[in-house]
């Protein structure tokens, strides 16, 4: 929704556009009005002009054979045909001055309606833009806060640990680790919320390197099995035997692994499976991220990359910023990255990155 202030500016616009649409209408009648003046006295000067003429090739005519009724007849008759032609030009003239100023008042008309138009659907897309940061940042403080309140309840609890409690390491083992854990996730959202920024700024860097696709297959499961373990899932990961050299960012790629695993993780139930696989294509390397969750619905696959997009409605497991770095590091990379899925059986996301380059 827009703001108050917003509310203001807007009304402010749609005010001058109108005072500009009646001063740019004054003008055009008043440039019609004046041009069809013109255009009347030229015509009335030029006809003036034929008629003087006329009327001394006449004048020498009678003074050469002289008058008679005969002259006089056909004299009369080619005036009325000339009246009668002047009067069929005028009201052609009249019918396409009529025919302009309808096709003018039509294509204003037009232009003002699609300018309208647009204008509604860019305040549209700007409110529905200011409403998505809005929750976005409510959000984000809300998790900020929560992360905060954690370390610090674990905190005060290791101030309250003494020598004289039974097992006083195992707590403040137990205490040091979940305040690592909230760490780990206020790191993870202000670096997304730093990649954010870049990418809306068009500096989202890269830091290539040729790297065989198998060791980051690898480095994949070293990383994610024990954590797809502790959620009770199985994790597999193929690849051919040698599915070849890729450039690219061994972190940034990690990252998008991370970041659809991730999600993996969050609609699959226990006892479910996660693949990741490795495939080489003509001119590129597929990565792909398959799950047994709950799938996501057709009309939303091409949304889920959006910014801010949450599969659900009030869904607290993330901000919706994952998928859409995600799409820009591959998109970075000279990839592209889509998903496939069925609802009740799982989703699978596939990304490309190029193949390294002879040298």
């Amino acid at each position: 929704m827009a703001t108050k202030r917003e509310r203001r500016e807007r009304s402010s616009t749609d005010e001058s556009l109108r005072f500009e649409r009646e001063k740019t209408d004054a003008e055009l009648a008043q440039r019609s009005s004046s041009a069809r003046e013109t255009a009347s006295e030229v015509v009335t000067e030029a006809r003036d002009k034929a008629d003087v003429v006329l009327s001394e090739a006449r004048d020498r005519e009678d003074l050469k054979n002289g008058d008679s009724k005969q002259v006089t007849h056909e004299r009369a008759r080619e005036d009325a045909v000339l009246r009668t032609s002047r009067s069929g030009e005028d009201a052609v003239a009249r019918d396409e001055v009529e025919q302009r100023r309808v096709a003018l008042a039509s294509l204003l008309a037009f232009e003002r309606e699609d300018t309208d138009l647009r204008l509604e659907i860019e305040r549209k897309r700007a409110d529905q833009v200011l409403t998505s940061r809005e929750d976005f940042m409510a959000m984000v403080s809300h998790d900020l806060r929560s992360l905060l309140g954690g370390i610090a309840m674990n905190a005060e609890l290791l101030k309250g640990v003494q020598k004289s409690d039974q097992q006083p390491f195992v707590k403040v083992t137990q205490c040091a680790e979940r305040i690592q854990r909230f760490s780990a996730r206020m790191t993870r959202l202000v670096a997304d919320l730093m990649d954010v920024a870049s990418i809306e700024a068009g500096k989202l860097s890269l830091l290539r390197s040729r790297y065989n696709a198998r060791l980051l297959l690898r480095d994949s499961q070293d990383a994610f099995e024990p954590v797809v373990a502790a959620h009770g899932i199985q994790l597999t990961c193929t690849s051919e035997q040698d599915p070849g050299i890729v450039e690219l960012d061994h972190e940034r790629i990690l990252q998008v692994l991370t970041n659809l695993v991730g999600n993996s993780l969050k609609f699959t139930p226990r006892d479910g499976h996660i693949t990741i696989e490795v495939v080489r294509q003509e001119d590129a390397m597929r990565f792909s991220v398959a799950d047994t969750g709950s799938g996501i619905p057709t009309e939303l696959l091409e949304k889920v990359f959006d910014r801010y997009f949450q599969t659900q409605d009030g869904d607290r497991r993330g901000l919706g910023l994952g998928l859409f770095i995600s799409r820009s590091i591959i998109e970075a990379h000279g990839g592209k990255i889509w998903a496939t899925s069925t609802p009740g059986k799982g989703t699978t996301v596939f990304f490309t990155v190029p193949l390294a380059r002879m040298s």
